[in-house]
């Protein structure tokens, strides 16, 4: 717009009746012709604004409503997401619980017996005929295992290496018709051999004939030089049942091992045998050979 002598005139009139009518307006108080005006004003634009609210609002509400559709599906997700960790974490309690009670009872036995073990855990099972002679742990050489180590967990024996890779090794359990160890009755110096036959039981042949074996006693670990494949002092089972063998050259009794071979899930393999014998020190307080006898009857 040009600045001319016109533009100034209409300026200086719009400004003067703004004036006029805020004068008018200030003094006229609540009955001023501007508050009739603006009442005329209302009655008649009133309707149509209420009217254009009527279609606008609803536009508005769909649009919020799209918006909080979205949220509220974020926050379902989030809620969804959390349940199902909260149902995971019920789920494997139990599991978690009963791996720290085995971690717990392998590090105790590792204590007692002074063997530096490396905790491992089984991933994999193979069974002969049904029932389970290798199983394959998550370590190997890269954690210090190596071929012919002893393998046991918080009851007793388990097995020996076998084979090992860098971070997998095969044990033997020694409930396979291939396994032998030497053995040793707890509280007591009668030694023998236990074999392995490819179910529950495993047969010891003591080399004394005339030893005095009972059923309840304990049979632990003989040992091996510098400890492989063997380490003395690991308790191997409860002997069961005691067979007859009239003039025979050893006696034989039947073993049940401690560790139960078709469940494991935790194991340790001693990697340094201990700087002592511990002897007795492993050995379960059931064991019969060392319960204090009863006291007979008057």
């Amino acid at each position: 717009m040009r600045d001319t002598r016109r533009t100034r005139i209409v300026l200086a009139v719009l400004l003067l009746t703004a004036f006029t009518f805020i004068t008018l307006d200030a003094r006229g108080g609540e009955g001023s012709i501007l508050d009739r005006l603006r009442e005329s004003a209302s009655s008649v634009f009133g309707p149509i604004e209420r009217a254009a609210a009527s279609v606008v609002n609803p536009v508005a509400d769909f649009i919020d409503g799209i918006t909080s559709i979205n949220s509220t599906a974020d926050k379902i997700d989030a809620l969804e997401a959390e349940n199902d960790e909260l149902r995971r974490q019920l789920l494997t309690a139990p599991l978690d619980q009963s791996r720290l009670d085995e971690l717990d009872r392998l590090l105790r036995v590792s204590s007692l017996g002074d063997y530096e073990i490396v905790p491992a855990q089984v991933i994999a099972v193979a069974a002969g005929n049904g029932y389970a002679r290798t199983v394959t742990v998550d370590a190997g050489t890269r954690d210090g295992i190596k071929r012919d180590q002893t393998v046991l967990n918080g009851d007793g024996l388990v097995g020996r290496v076998i084979a090992a890779g860098p971070g997998t090794a095969t044990i033997l359990l020694l409930t396979d018709p291939e396994f032998g160890v030497g053995a040793r009755l707890a509280a007591s110096t009668e030694t023998g051999f236990l074999r392995g036959n490819g179910r529950e039981q495993m047969g010891l042949e003591l080399y004394n004939p005339q030893a005095v074996v009972e059923e309840g006693n304990v049979v632990v670990t003989l040992g091996s030089p510098n400890g492989r494949p063997f380490v003395p002092g690991v308790p191997i089972g409860q002997v069961t049942s005691v067979i007859a063998t009239p003039g025979g050259l050893s006696r034989l009794a039947e073993v049940e091992p401690f560790a139960q071979v078709t469940s494991l899930d935790l194991v340790g393999v001693v990697i340094e045998p201990p700087r002592r014998n511990p002897r007795d020190a492993l050995v379960p307080t059931t064991d019969a050979s060392s319960s204090p006898s009863p006291s007979p009857s008057p």
